[in-house]
């Protein structure tokens, strides 16, 4: 099955066997594309074109995902790590975005945050940098991510808050909690912002 290219003219993800939906969002039109297909995880990879990269320093990019599967055995431990289907989950998103330039990753301080992150971050060669989920989208992390491509991981109500956040609006709501497929991407230029959400699983 070949390749579907989308997000719009920056970026595109090549999908083999993959159920998706993508939703738009900007402050100045509101549309929704509903698109069917079917893919396995491993083999969804977002790829930056030529045009995203010469405007690289006038567009800010955001990629918002939730934590991997985290070990729930013990109910008391409020600090889990990651489950073997969660490493699994972790080693995904770094395939996911190996062709992406990103410039920071960014990670609440949880071993299971961190764990997700951490893949993707040492494949750019890059160091996890924490932020306070209670402080989102402060003028330190704006002015720091201001026209880079930036990956956050958060969790089930952090993330699509930080979301709503960037975006200026309450339009996400809290990611149930059996689902840790979710992919916002956020994309600034100017005036214009514009948000997709993937389920990718």
């Amino acid at each position: 099955m070949m390749c579907d290219k989308f997000l719009d003219e920056g970026s595109s993800i090549s999908l083999h066997y993959v159920h998706l939906y993508s939703k738009i969002i900007s402050m100045r039109f509101l549309y929704l594309l509903l698109f069917v297909g079917a893919f396995t995880f491993t083999s969804c990879q977002i790829k930056t074109s030529a045009a995203d990269t010469a405007n690289s320093e006038s567009v800010t990019t955001y990629y918002f995902i939730r934590h991997a599967e985290k070990d729930r055995s013990d109910f008391e431990n409020r600090n889990p790590s990651l489950t073997d289907s969660g490493q699994v989950r972790a080693q995904n998103w770094m395939r996911v975005f190996n062709d992406v330039a990103l410039d920071a990753v960014y990670s609440t301080d949880y071993n299971r945050t961190q764990q997700t992150a951490a893949p993707t971050a040492e494949s750019k060669s890059l160091s996890v940098q924490s932020y306070n989920p209670s402080k989102l989208k402060d003028s330190i992390f704006s002015a720091a991510t201001a026209g880079k491509k930036v990956l956050v991981v958060g969790h089930s109500n952090t993330t699509p808050s930080f979301v709503n956040a960037v975006l200026g609006t309450n339009t996400y709501s809290d990611i149930d909690d059996t689902n840790n497929g979710h992919l916002y991407i956020v994309r600034i230029q100017g005036d214009l912002k514009e948000a997709q959400l993937l389920q990718i699983n």
